[in-house]
C-alpha cells in the first residue's frame, strides 16, 4: 500500500496511509480490507469504497470456498507444497520496506523515540495478545498530550454525522441472532445457513488482532461443541493452513469454512456456505469503519486527537517493527540453514527490488512461486 498508494499513485501521504491503518487497528475486523475500503472512500465515496471491498476480497474467498469443494482430493493435485515456501520472506521483505518508509517520515524526536521502542518492545513480547495493538496505539496517543509544543488545531469540529452504518450494523447483529435462536428451537429446515451467519457475524464484529485470532473462536464453534461439531480438528487447521498461502485477506479462512460446515446438505448450500461465510464475516468491519473513518475525521479537529496523531503514528511504527522480528523468528527457527539462506537472500532481494527498481509487487510474488516450486 505504501509503495502503490503513497510513492507510485500518490492518492495519499504516508501520514494519512498510517492515520487509517491505526483506526483500523482500533476497530474489530480485517485490518488491511478496512484499509483498502477508507482509501476507496476518501477517493470515491462509499459506492467506491464498497467496489474495493468487493474487489479485495473477492479472489481469496473465491480460492478458499474452491478448497472447501477439493479438500477431499488435494492430495491427488500435483501442487508442490513448497511452491510457496518464498513467500513468506518476500512478505518480511515489504514489511521491512515499509517499516523503514514509516521510520523515516514518524520518528524525528525523543518523544516518538521512546513510544516507537515501547511499542517495539510490547508488540514482541505480547504479538499473539489481540488487545496488545488497540491498548499500545491509544497509550502512544496518550503520551503525546502530555507536550503542549503541537499547534492547535484551528479548524472547529462538525456537529454532523452520518448514523446510518452504525445503526446498520446493529440491527444487523440483533435480527441475525434472534433468527439464529428461532431457527434453532424451531428446528427450520434451512436453520444451518442463519446460524451460520449470525456466527460469522458475530466472529467479525468481535474480533481484534486479525485473522489469527479468528481460528480459535471458529475451533470452539464448529470443532469443540458436541452438539455443532461441523468439522474435524484437522479440517480446520488445513484451511487455517491453506489461507496462509493465498493472497488476501486471512479472514477468506471463514469462506472455506462455511463451505466445510454445509458440505453434507448437497452443492447448492455449500456454494452458499461459502457465500454466507465470505458476506458475514467482512460485513461488520465494512459498516463500522464507513461509520468510524468520518467521525475520526470530525474528532482529530480537537487539539487532544490532533496531538494523540504523533504518538498514534510512532507507536504503529513500534509494532511494524515487532512484527518484523516476529515473523522472522518463525520463518528461521523452522528451517535447514541451507534453506535459511535462501530466505535470507529472498528478503534482501525483495528489499532491494522495492526500493530500487520499478518492477512491480506482483512479479515479485510470481519469482518466489517459481523459485519455491524448483526448490
Amino acid at each position: 500500500m505504501m509503495k502503490t498508494f503513497v510513492n507510485k499513485r500518490k492518492d495519499l501521504s504516508s501520514e494519512e496511509l498510517m492515520e487509517i491503518h491505526s483506526l483500523c487497528q482500533l476497530l474489530p475486523g480485517a485490518s488491511s480490507t478496512q484499509t483498502l475500503c477508507i482509501i476507496g472512500y476518501k477517493k470515491g465515496g462509499v459506492a467506491l469504497a464498497v467496489l474495493t471491498f468487493i474487489l479485495w476480497i473477492l479472489p481469496a474467498c473465491i480460492l478458499m470456498g474452491g478448497f472447501s469443494f477439493l479438500y477431499a482430493n488435494l492430495h491427488h493435485h500435483a501442487i508442490k507444497p513448497t511452491m510457496f515456501q518464498f513467500l513468506h520472506s518476500m512478505a518480511i521483505g515489504f514489511l521491512i520496506y515499509a517499516t523503514y518508509q514509516a521510520f523515516v517520515h514518524h520518528i524525528k524526536n525523543t518523544i516518538t523515540r521512546v513510544i516507537g521502542l515501547a511499542a517495539l518492545a510490547g508488540g514482541y513480547l505480547f504479538f499473539h495478545t489481540p488487545w496488545v495493538f488497540p491498548v499500545l496505539i491509544i497509550l502512544g496517543g496518550l503520551a503525546t498530550n502530555f507536550s503542549k509544543k503541537r499547534i492547535p488545531a484551528k479548524e472547529k469540529p462538525s456537529n454532523h454525522l452520518r448514523w446510518t452504518n452504525i445503526w446498520l450494523f446493529l440491527i444487523v447483529f440483533v435480527v441475525a441472532g434472534y433468527l439464529s435462536e428461532t431457527a434453532r428451537k424451531e428446528n427450520w429446515e434451512n436453520r444451518k445457513s442463519f446460524n451460520l451467519f449470525e456466527n460469522f457475524y458475530r466472529f467479525g464484529s468481535l474480533v481484534f488482532g486479525g485473522g489469527q485470532v479468528l481460528i480459535p473462536m471458529m475451533y470452539e464453534q464448529f470443532v469443540a461443541r458436541e452438539k455443532m461439531q461441523y468439522m474435524q480438528p484437522e479440517e480446520l487447521m488445513t484451511g487455517a493452513g491453506m489461507v496462509q498461502a493465498v493472497p488476501g485477506p486471512v479472514f477468506s479462512v471463514a469462506a472455506y469454512a462455511g463451505g466445510m460446515v454445509m458440505r453434507e446438505e448437497g452443492i447448492g448450500q455449500q456454494v452458499l456456505g461459502c457465500i454466507i461465510g465470505a458476506v458475514a464475516i467482512f460485513l461488520p468491519g465494512l459498516l463500522l469503519v464507513l461509520f468510524f473513518w468520518p467521525l475520526w475525521e470530525n474528532l482529530k479537529k480537537y487539539v487532544i486527537i490532533y496531538r494523540s496523531l504523533e504518538g498514534i503514528l510512532a507507536a504503529v511504527v513500534g509494532l511494524m517493527w515487532a512484527a518484523v522480528l516476529c515473523l522472522s523468528k518463525d520463518l528461521f527457527l523452522q528451517n535447514t540453514p541451507a534453506i535459511d539462506r535462501v530466505h535470507f537472500m529472498v528478503v534482501v532481494t525483495t528489499i532491494y527490488l522495492l526500493s530500487l527498481t520499478k518492477i512491480p509487487p506482483p512479479f515479485i510474488a510470481l519469482f518466489c512461486l517459481f523459485l519455491g516450486w524448483w526448490f
